[in-house]
């Protein structure tokens, strides 16, 4: 498991670099869940095994798909060529050869366990949720607020204004224009 350890957290560090070198969002986004995967291996290679799966499941899924939905409704490049070149096998050459070394690592090391008799306590997910909820709830109801205001600032300096689209008339203004007219 040591070999599993070091070779997902390095990993972690290469994705975790290309998703700040890359100038394409959408590779960013694919170097940043091989990250967030190689960082649950990690928690799994530590015996976390339930904070991994929250990892996968939080991390990975939940919030990915909410960047994923981002980059769309900011719609970076209308253009179908680019589509055409995130579609090139080049392109998903690296994630993919990430992925699979973490896969193998994985693999080896649920094969590899016995029994289960690795010599760590259990934590259920209740424990999680007192210890969350607990002491430390204003802290997860901060981050959820951080990250809805993101989702919110995201969507409208991506929105685009369409031509005769009145965002706002005050209602004193379309009143006396009204009564102007009758007059």
């Amino acid at each position: 498991m040591e070999l599993a350890f070091y070779a997902s957290a390095l990993v972690a560090v290469y994705s975790t670099l290309r998703v700040i070198s890359t100038s394409n969002p959408m590779h960013a986004l694919l170097n940043l869940i091989i990250s967030l995967i190689a960082v649950a291996m990690i928690f799994f290679c530590l015996g976390a095994a339930f904070a991994g799966a929250l990892q996968v499941i939080v991390y990975a899924g939940a919030i990915m798909v909410l960047f994923v939905f981002v980059v769309m409704m900011l719609n970076l490049g209308s253009d179908q060529a680019q589509e055409k070149n995130w579609l090139t096998p080049m392109t998903w050459v690296g994630p993919g050869l990430l992925s699979l070394t973490l896969l193998g690592f994985l693999a080896h090391g649920i094969l590899g366990v016995t029994g289960g008799q690795i010599g760590l306590t259990e934590v259920s997910a209740k424990q999680v949720g007192i210890e969350l909820f607990g002491p430390y709830v204003l802290a997860v109801e901060l981050a959820s607020i951080l990250l809805l205001a993101g989702m919110v600032t995201a969507y409208h300096l991506g929105r685009e204004d369409k031509s005769g689209e009145v965002l706002s008339v005050p209602r004193s203004a379309s009143h006396s224009g009204q009564e102007g007219g009758q007059q």
